[in-house]
């Protein structure tokens, strides 16, 4: 079984998971926000936190690519041109096939209300100034109306919260639970809110603009400066020099605010997140906090505790706004966050959105991305993140492999150093910011992927990602406009061309799919759907590679292999990523076999991916091997039959 060390994580992933978060527990959390003094008694109501075997799935799409068949796949081209696909895309068949796939969580990127370059004015929406917008379809990431989704998705934009509604429940009907993006670090620079519900004020409405910085205000500002559209570099120009006629140079912001990213200058440079305005959390100009400190010893206690901390505190407005948003957002009906930027936000505002979170919705999955691994402790035991990406450890080791930079044995090391947040780890090899797999920018072959997905997916108990269209090796090629090859661009109006086959007319299957596509796609499909179903991928580890590496001539930094376990279901999983098949003899330490309790003999592994069996042999001496052959890019995962 799971070593109960993996309770000290508190209560964040294992309440991730609970069931029962009923109509009136949402009652006593909202009373709860209403009268501090009753935190302690309504938390001991909960449920308690449990263990659990569940490996979550998550499947990334971006609604306004996913159901878009049209082909013309202009450079820069508008919607009439290129198309758009809509919330009603994802049918009842769709979903039912993603759930087949293996997930049981979608990520719908995109959907919030962001800025964009259209006409919505006959719906009451204000027009998106090109100045300070990325492409024309607009960055997900620069949200303008937190309350509301993007009217390019839906068939009637007057209906657009009605049919994403619709979308969140014909998902719960495919047992697919939902997660959408929110954006803490920063909002649109021209944020409005047509949708915000009685009482909710817009970000900024109430800030004084003569200071740079107050507690209570959502921006940063340099008083008596005006914002100033970045300089062009390298050619660019808006709409690609499109005739439009807010693309004048200027977009009236006065004072200028600080720029997303943190730049303090009032004309930011055309490679920073000029789009946006950087939030104010209570930090300070010189890095000071505004707000109360969490106590270290914090990091032992769960959320109900952290949502104590912070009954009877007063915290800056611009917490209170984003606990408005989540809130809303769960009583929507949505299932789950991921947070974007989260490692530029600080931990103390985690600990009270996440636990606030919890206490409303316990089963809630709330994802960071975050990219700086000093902090990732902090995130997971002060901040109550159930996940954070593991993107600058496994996946970019795992990336230096394939290309050819590096072998595994760095591989050892990370997984050592995610020792106790292991299963806290969002596992990936694609999403919306990395290249394609299949794009010569990075592996150049969708085969390329299958070791490091074998890996990724089995090394811990934490969720796997995946990003749509790299079930059928999509490559990313040409480029979009603002969006360049390489990469599914989030910017332009677009059509996904493995996606497109696969949607046949909205049939979803295969009939269209090359054999190569439907060969990957049944792979990823074994794949994700053995790790929801082993419970050794969420019981013990034990690395393999150093101990072969020091004892195998036939095994290479080519090659990975640990061993996982709970109870009988023991196996073992060795990669191979060189392009030529391998011949390689596993030798196992007398630690494992220990563990497993096996005695002299010859067992049986089968491969949970094909089938294919293999034999370990224990011989009187104890020395275990295994001889295993494995193709040219490929991965097995052998259990031992009992």
């Amino acid at each position: 079984m799971k070593k109960l060390t993996r309770l000290l994580l508190a209560s964040s992933i294992a309440a991730a998971l609970l069931s029962g978060c009923d109509k009136a527990e949402d009652t006593q959390a909202s009373q709860v926000q209403e009268n501090p003094q009753e935190v302690v008694q309504a938390a001991a109501a909960l449920p308690s936190p449990v263990e659990t075997f569940d490996k979550p799935v998550i499947y990334q799409v971006l609604p306004r690519l996913f159901g878009n068949t049209n082909t013309t796949n202009k450079p820069w081209g508008t919607i009439e041109e290129n198309g758009v696909g809509k919330f009603s895309d994802f049918t009842p068949n769709a979903l039912q096939e993603i759930r087949e796939l293996g997930a049981n969580y979608i990520w719908y990127t995109g959907a919030l209300h962001h800025a964009l370059v259209r006409d919505y004015t006959e719906f009451g929406i204000a027009n998106d100034d090109p100045d300070v917008i990325k492409g024309r379809a607009g960055s997900p990431y620069a949200v303008k109306d937190y309350y509301s989704v993007n009217p390019d998705l839906a068939e009637d934009p007057d209906n657009r919260l009605q049919e994403f509604k619709a979308l969140i429940e014909r998902s719960h009907e495919a047992g697919l639970k939902v997660i959408i993006d929110i954006v803490p670090n920063h909002v649109a620079r021209n944020y409005e809110s047509l949708a915000k519900p009685e009482g909710v004020r817009d970000f900024g409405a109430d800030d004084d603009t003569s200071v740079a910085y107050a507690r209570d205000n959502n921006f940063y500002y340099v008083p008596g400066e005006p914002f100033l559209v970045p300089e062009s570099e390298g050619g660019y120009q808006p709409l690609n020099g499109e005739a439009h006629p807010l693309v004048d140079g200027k977009f009236d912001e006065v004072p200028a605010k600080w720029t997303g990213n943190g730049s303090r200058a009032p004309q930011p440079k055309q490679d920073d997140w000029y789009e946006t305005v950087k939030i104010n959390f209570g930090v300070r100009p010189d890095g000071s906090h505004d707000f109360a400190e969490l106590p270290q010893d914090y990091a032992q206690k769960d959320y109900r505790a952290h949502a104590a901390f912070w009954a009877d505190k007063d915290v800056p407005s611009s917490w209170e706004k984003f606990r408005q948003i989540t809130d809303y957002w769960l009583d929507f009906g949505v299932d789950g966050f991921r947070y974007d930027m989260a490692g530029m936000v600080p931990v103390e505002f985690w600990s009270y959105l996440n636990s606030g979170i919890k206490m409303q919705k316990p089963d809630a999955l709330l994802l960071a991305e975050i990219y700086q691994p000093d902090l990732y402790r902090d995130y997971v035991h002060l901040g109550k993140m159930d996940y954070l990406y593991d993107k600058v450890g496994t996946y970019d080791a795992i990336r230096a492999v394939m290309e050819g930079k590096a072998g595994t044995d760095p591989l050892v090391d990370i997984q050592e150093s995610l020792q106790g947040i292991e299963d806290n780890m969002l596992r990936f090899m694609e999403n919306h910011d990395e290249q394609r797999i299949a794009s010569p920018e990075f592996a150049g072959s969708a085969r390329a992927g299958i070791p490091a997905m074998v890996v990724s997916a089995t090394i811990s108990g934490a969720p796997t990602l995946v990003y749509f269209g790299q079930e059928l090796g999509e490559p990313a090629a040409n480029d979009a406009g603002f969006g360049k090859a390489s990469r599914t661009t989030i910017f332009d109006y677009w059509s996904v061309p493995t996606i497109r086959r696969w949607n046949n007319g909205g049939q979803y299957n295969s009939e269209k799919l090359s054999d190569s596509e439907k060969s990957l796609r049944e792979t990823y499909l074994r794949l994700l759907n053995f790790t929801r179903q082993s419970p050794a991928l969420t019981g013990e580890f034990m690395d393999l590679h150093q101990f072969n590496r020091d004892r195998s001539e036939s095994y290479s930094e080519q090659q990975y292999s640990f061993a996982r376990w709970a109870g009988e279901d023991q196996l073992l999983v060795v990669a191979n990523f060189a392009d030529n098949a391998q011949q390689v003899t596993l030798q196992l330490p007398d630690a494992l076999t220990d563990a497993w309790q096996l005695e002299e003999g010859v067992y049986t592994l089968t491969d949970q991916l094909n089938a294919a069996t293999v034999e370990m042999i224990i011989a009187k001496d104890q020395t275990t091997t295994v001889s295993v052959n494995l193709g040219p890019l490929s991965g097995q995962i052998l259990k031992v039959a009992h």
